[in-house]
C-alpha cells in the first residue's frame, strides 16, 4: 500500500481544483472560471485500490493587493512545505510568463518532488505541447511530465498512478468513508459563492464573499435550515445579486439549495441577504469569522 499527501499548486486559473474534484471522484472544491476562486486549503482524499492520496487544494500564487489575497497566498505556500510530492498544475493554454517563472523559483527552493501537471490540452494543439513539455522539463527537475485535461479526464488515470509510484508505502492516513476536510458549514457557504460567481458572470467582481449567519442540521434526517449572507464592496454591487425583483438572488438560492440537497442527502431551506461591507477583504476579523486561514 502507498499513502502520502499530495499539493496542488499552481497559478490562479490553473484548473486545480477541477483536477482535485476529478481525482477524488467527488466535488469538494468549488470551480469557476473566474481566477482566484479557491481562497483556503482543501483537503480531499482519494482510495485507490492501491494506495490512498491525500490531495491539498491551494489558493493561486499571486502578487497580493488585499490582506485576503496575503492570507490566500500564505496558505499556498505553507502547503509546499511537510508533504510527500509537489504538483504543479499549468494552464497548457495560456502563454507562460513572470507568475510562472517565480512558481517555478519557488520548487528550486524546496527539497520535495514535484511533478508536473500541464492541464487544459484540450484547448491546445498537439504540436505546441511538446515544445511547452520540453521548456518545462529544462527549467526544473520534474521526476514526471504529464500532459491532462482535467475537464475531460485526459490522462488523469497516469497522473494518478505516477502519484502513487512517488508515494512513500505506508498505511491509509485517514479511515475509507473519508472525503473531505470541509466542515459543512464552510462546504454550503462555498457552493453559495459559487453560484454567485457563474450567475452574475462579469457584472460582479471576484470581490464577493459568504458567510453562515446559522446553520441547523437536523439530527433525524429533517429538514436543513442554512441561513447565510452575500457581501459586497459597494452599494452598487448589491442590486447586480439582488437583480430585478429579486429574481437573481432567487436564482442563486434554487441552484445552490438543489446542489446542496444532493450533497447532504436531505431537504434544505437556504435563506439568502445581501450585506454591503466596504473594504471587507482587508479587514482581519471579518476574514478569521470567513475562515479564510493564516498561512504558518
Amino acid at each position: 500500500m502507498k499513502a502520502g499527501v499530495v499539493s496542488l499548486v499552481g497559478r490562479p486559473n490553473a484548473g486545480k481544483s477541477t483536477l482535485l474534484n476529478r481525482l477524488v471522484g467527488e466535488k469538494v472544491a468549488i470551480v469557476s472560471d473566474k481566477p482566484q476562486t479557491t481562497r483556503t486549503r482543501v483537503v480531499g482524499v482519494r482510495h485507490a485500490p492501491d494506495g490512498q492520496i491525500v490531495f491539498v487544494d491551494t489558493p493561486g500564487i499571486h502578487k497580493p493587493a488585499h490582506r485576503m489575497n496575503v492570507r490566500m497566498v500564505d496558505v499556498a505556500l505553507a502547503a509546499m512545505r511537510g508533504v510527500d510530492l509537489l504538483t504543479l498544475v499549468v494552464d497548457a493554454s495560456a502563454r507562460p510568463g513572470p507568475g510562472d517563472r517565480y512558481l517555478l523559483s519557488l520548487l528550486h527552493d524546496v527539497s520535495t518532488p514535484a511533478i508536473l501537471a500541464l492541464n487544459k490540452v484540450d484547448l491546445v494543439d498537439k504540436p505546441r505541447l511538446l515544445p511547452l513539455l520540453e521548456e518545462y522539463r529544462q527549467a526544473h527537475p520534474f521526476v514526471e511530465l504529464v500532459p491532462i485535461s482535467a475537464v475531460d479526464g485526459t490522462n488523469v488515470d497516469v497522473l494518478e498512478r505516477l502519484l502513487l509510484a512517488h508515494l512513500p508505502e505506508g498505511e491509509p492516513l485517514y479511515p475509507p468513508d473519508y472525503l473531505t476536510d470541509q466542515p459543512e458549514r464552510v462546504y454550503a457557504a462555498e457552493i453559495v459563492r459559487e453560484k454567485v460567481l457563474q450567475l452574475t458572470r462579469d457584472e460582479l467582481p471576484f470581490s464577493t464573499a459568504v458567510v453562515v449567519d446559522r446553520f441547523e442540521d437536523p439530527r433525524d434526517g429533517g429538514l436543513m435550515r442554512i441561513f447565510c449572507s452575500i457581501l459586497v464592496e459597494r452599494p452598487s454591487q448589491k442590486p447586480i445579486v439582488v437583480g430585478k425583483g429579486g429574481s437573481m438572488i432567487r436564482e442563486i438560492g434554487t441552484t445552490a439549495r438543489r446542489e446542496l440537497e444532493a450533497f447532504f442527502a436531505t431537504r434544505v431551506f437556504l435563506d439568502l441577504h445581501v450585506k454591503v461591507k466596504s473594504e471587507w477583504r482587508d479587514n482581519e476579523r471579518l476574514l478569521d469569522e470567513l475562515g479564510l486561514q493564516r498561512g504558518s
